[in-house]
């Protein structure tokens, strides 16, 4: 276990290149974006003021539970309804993670969300498409070298899933792969069975949001009937382990989930603001770490948590003693667990591996 205080600098870890398994493009838009698109839209924001939107943001989002957090992507979706919106914030998405540092970075969004504007699910999947190849083709003439890929979402508590998981069966050039989000508590996995069925017939990469406000159960459904290849925050996985900092005793999720390395997309300050976890310093990352688990680290959403990968790595190694090492093999399993070809996938570790080499531990 690295000792708490001793760890790389701010600028060290800006420079580390990163993987971003777990990023939500409505979760992530600039507050200077938001304000043009709210003025186009016709659409009411709390503020005029950039700064303090992105405050606000923050704080709403801080109020302790999934459900509140929620509640403050009614403005980021009202002001993603068109072609030119959507490409946008996708196109500033990547040049955004590409200035922080990330190489390969999967950004995830729900087509259903974004059809009140007139725009079908299909439009909203090429216009976030053309959007993330802007991005790529901006950060290279800024010089940066960044992959993006596209992560098709479904919301739990609606009844479309099916309609989406055969939206990216019919767009394998323009996604790769299935997620479930929003409320977890209520609307477990197995409500969405004929999606799962479809992708997993498919040979379709899923992963789910598990194990952030439920518990071990959700976490079962997700790879039984879901047959999630990784687990959106996870976390809580930790409830079906005894005296996991003593004498571990796993419970059959727990074991499986770390048996079988399946990743956990864990979103640190994210998981503080939602009341998941009580601290950074006491996040359970850490401990699911030491215990082998497989564990990735994520923006989850960079305008409601006022946050990069950068900070949340950084804020790892300050609250939670965190080392290079620890940051590099993150980096590396994320790397491994990219919903990509084996080829991509391990240029992706190499330049992860590259961008580690020499750094004093």
């Amino acid at each position: 276990m690295t000792t708490k205080g001793c760890g790389p600098s701010a600028e060290e870890i800006h420079a580390f290149p990163k993987v971003v398994l777990h990023d939500h493009l409505d979760g992530g838009l600039r507050p200077e974006t938001m304000l043009d698109l709210a003025q186009a839209a016709g659409h009411r924001l709390p503020t005029a003021d950039p700064d303090a939107l992105g405050r606000w943001f923050v704080d709403q989002a801080s109020a302790g539970s999934l459900p509140a957090f929620l509640e403050t992507f009614a403005h980021t979706v009202a002001c993603l309804q068109s072609r030119d919106a959507l490409a946008r914030a996708a196109r500033e998405a990547v040049v955004d993670h590409a200035r922080d540092g990330v190489v390969y970075v999967e950004i995830r969004y729900a087509p259903e969300l974004h059809v009140a504007g007139g725009l079908t699910m299909q439009e909203a999947v090429e216009a976030v498409a053309a959007g993330l190849d802007e991005g790529i083709a901006e950060a290279r003439r800024e010089g940066y070298s960044i992959r993006a890929a596209a992560l098709l979402t479904a919301m739990r508590q609606a009844d479309r899933s099916a309609e989406v998981a055969a939206l990216a069966l019919a767009n394998p050039d323009m996604c790769v792969g299935f997620d479930i989000a929003g409320p977890e508590a209520g609307f477990p996995p197995s409500g969405h069975a004929e999606a799962f069925t479809l992708l997993r017939d498919a040979l379709v990469p899923v992963t789910i949001h598990a194990g952030e406000a439920a518990g071990p159960d959700s976490i079962s459904e997700a790879v039984s009937i879901g047959a999630a290849r990784r687990l959106g925050h996870g976390l809580r996985i930790l409830d079906d382990i005894e005296d996991p900092i003593g004498e571990p005793r796993f419970g059959k999720v727990a074991a499986f989930v770390r048996d079988n390395r399946i990743p956990l997309e864990i979103c640190p300050t994210s998981n503080v603001q939602t009341g998941a976890a009580s601290s950074i310093a006491r996040h359970p990352v850490t401990v699911l770490r030491d215990l082998g688990f497989t564990v990735t680290i994520n923006p989850d959403n960079r305008l409601m948590c006022g946050t990069t990968t950068s900070r949340e790595m950084g804020l790892l190694v300050e609250e939670a003693g965190w080392g290079v090492a620890d940051l590099e093999l993150a980096s590396l399993d994320a790397a491994r667990a990219a919903f990509q070809p084996l080829d991509v996938r391990q240029e992706i570790a190499e330049a992860v591996f590259k961008g580690f080499e020499g750094v004093e531990p």
